[in-house]
């Protein structure tokens, strides 16, 4: 009888190499009949394909068998404190091919493909389930084997694309990338067929996590973009990224049509599902009136929010904000005391607007470089010190960014001010190994009590990234469009700041101009939700953002000479940054696989 061991192997070494899943089932070995016999243990099967869908909070440990990233630390968003963290090594060149989560990745999306494809493979042997259900988890499915590709080839770019073919243990794989056009087509068409199959909501709270007909037509959308975006549609750069027999593998050719095609699938899935099923998450205060500061905050905060298209909902939220609660040495209990190691840049600091919806670099924006004020941030009940400027910014900026003087989020036990200077309750001397490298602190995702919990997910796709994507693609396909325009004025219009073309604010003007204010926008909205990494690749403008200073505070200094920016680190990127090294056991062991250029 034909056995099924409950492994997932690395693609190329599917014949050597092996390790253990699915802990719950006491003998390792099941037959294939015994495994999908009933759902019982077959749901620990497709449970244990969902187990590789990202844990985006836990990027101390980067990789690991939950896929961990090292993307808010590896932008030019934010930097850790310590140096045991990997992204800490990409930002200073030091990484290749042999790096241990440069292969996680692979590895265990590859493993993921695998064990839905074996399911998929089998899951009409069920006994114990209706037709219809059976139908439902195999589109659940091929839905994550589709999202685990868009994954690879965000990273390494052109990827082994399998099809429904489940190899077998013993089997040596031989067989070469296939181009990122063949990749977006088989992924945009396995979630197209999903989709079909899939509820439009989750019906029970036990389901939430799992993927509906939104999610998989959301991510869709975001492949198609990817394969319109100019890293991938017709970049000349990449001309001897080829296979052993020649075969381009990306576009070298640009074709505009793409944007087309990335522009009518978002506005498909908007017409089909905005606002009956998602719409942008808006709270209002105490009093009644709407809050931008709280729907900013609270979207990220409040589970399962008609905003979130796609979430994990076990995730290392308790060690995130470890790192997003600062020191605060002297404070009456742990739970206000964490370490504040995740340090948001200058850089990013800077991309906030001011409160009239402006760049600080507007003339008109109001923005003052010195001295202090007393100001009323949205988080606090009174008015406080404030250095100029980081006083009167958009209610964004007080959502994401922790600065001196500024008031902890959780009172319960009084009112903590952070202070971030050199000897204060939250500095470099005072911490010992635990401040910010930046002398700010990443605030986004903190929520407003204990740092140590374990019990919220992590949004992995919500509307207002689909807003700007639709938007960006619009702006590429017509040129200057004002459905473009209309949809960045809505993520503005939450945000609480002018919108384009108001009275206070003029609109972009043609294409550049607006592609610019989307970027912008998309900086801030998305600000260290894991996009900004993979934005400036795909934008092909890596080499300017992500290589040279980074900027932060003097954090080796008290007040006054703390306030001064100062270079925290020089970082390296090249051309060949933009893609990860494939594994470097792997392309050796199938010889038909070729390495990413550079590498």
């Amino acid at each position: 009888m034909k056995k099924l061991v409950y492994t997932f192997l690395v693609l190329a070494l599917m014949s050597t190499s092996c390790s253990k899943y699915l802990d719950q089932v006491p003998d390792d070995r099941l037959t294939i009949e015994e495994t999908f016999r009933t759902w019982s243990t077959a749901e620990r099967f497709l449970a244990d394909v969902y187990r590789r869908v990202p844990d985006e909070y836990g990027q101390r440990d980067a990789g690991s068998e939950s896929n961990r990233g090292v993307w808010t630390g590896g932008s030019d968003e934010a930097d850790f404190v310590w140096g045991f963290v990997r992204s800490n090594d990409i930002n200073i060149g030091n990484w290749d091919a042999n790096s241990g989560f440069v292969g996680d990745y692979w590895r265990n999306f590859y493993r993921g493909i695998r064990g839905a494809s074996v399911f998929m493979e089998n899951a009409d042997k069920i006994t114990d389930l209706s037709p219809d259900l059976i139908k439902r988890y195999k589109a659940e499915a091929r839905a994550l084997r589709a999202m685990y590709y868009f994954y690879l080839i965000r990273i390494y770019g052109p990827v082994v694309i399998l099809g429904d073919q489940v190899p077998s243990v013993d089997m040596n794989i031989q067989l070469p990338r296939s181009s990122f056009d063949e990749c977006v087509a088989f992924i945009s068409s396995e979630l197209e067929k999903a989709a079909a199959d899939l509820p439009t909501v989750q019906g029970r709270t036990e389901d939430y996590g799992r993927i509906t007909k939104g999610a998989a037509m959301a991510f869709r959308a975001n492949a198609l973009m990817y394969a319109a975006s100019p890293l991938y549609n017709g970049n000349t750069d990449l001309a001897d990224m080829i296979n052993k027999d020649g075969k381009h593998l990306i576009s070298q050719t640009y074709d505009a049509n793409k944007w087309k095609v990335a522009a009518d699938a978002y506005q498909s899935f908007l017409s089909t599902f905005v606002p009956g099923t998602y719409d942008l998450y808006r709270e209002n205060d105490a009093s009644g009136n709407y809050d931008p500061y709280l729907s900013c905050r609270n979207v990220i905060l409040k589970d399962w929010n008609k905003e979130v298209i796609f979430a994990r909902p076990g995730s290392s939220i308790g060690p995130r904000q470890y790192e997003l609660t600062p020191y605060h040495n002297g404070a009456s209990s742990r739970d206000v005391k964490g370490s504040g190691g995740l340090g948001a840049t200058q850089n990013m600091v800077d991309a906030f607007f001011t409160k009239n919806g402006r760049n600080i670099d507007d003339p008109l924006s109001g923005y003052v470089k010195t001295g202090y004020s007393q100001y009323q941030t949205p988080n606090d009940t009174h008015p406080i010190e404030v250095y100029n400027q980081w006083a009167n910014r958009e209610p964004r900026f007080y959502v994401n960014i922790t600065f001196d003087g500024s008031t902890w989020l959780n009172t319960s036990f009084g009112e903590i001010t952070t202070r971030l200077y050199n000897t204060g309750n939250s500095g470099k001397q005072t911490g010992g190994g635990d401040y910010s490298p930046t002398g700010y602190i990443v605030r986004k995702a903190m929520g407003t009590g204990k740092w140590d919990v374990d019990n919220r997910s992590v949004i992995l796709l919500r509307l207002a990234e689909i807003y700007l994507s639709y938007a960006e693609c619009l702006n590429e396909a017509e040129p200057g469009s004002g459905e473009a325009l209309r949809y960045l004025n809505l993520i503005r219009e939450r945000a609480g700041i002018p919108q384009y073309g108001s009275e206070s604010l003029p609109a972009p003007v043609g294409q550049e101009a607006l592609r610019e204010a989307i970027r912008k926008e998309r900086r801030v909205e998305m600000a260290f939700e894991n996009n900004r990494f993979f934005d400036v690749r795909r934008w092909k403008i890596g080499e300017q953002t992500q290589n040279g200073p980074m900027y932060g505070l003097n954090i080796s200094s008290d007040l006054p000479d703390f306030l001064k920016v100062v270079v925290f680190e020089t970082r390296v990127f090249n051309k060949r940054h933009y893609f990860f090294p494939l594994p470097s056991n792997d392309v050796n062991n199938d010889k038909e696989l070729v390495q990413n250029p550079g590498w």
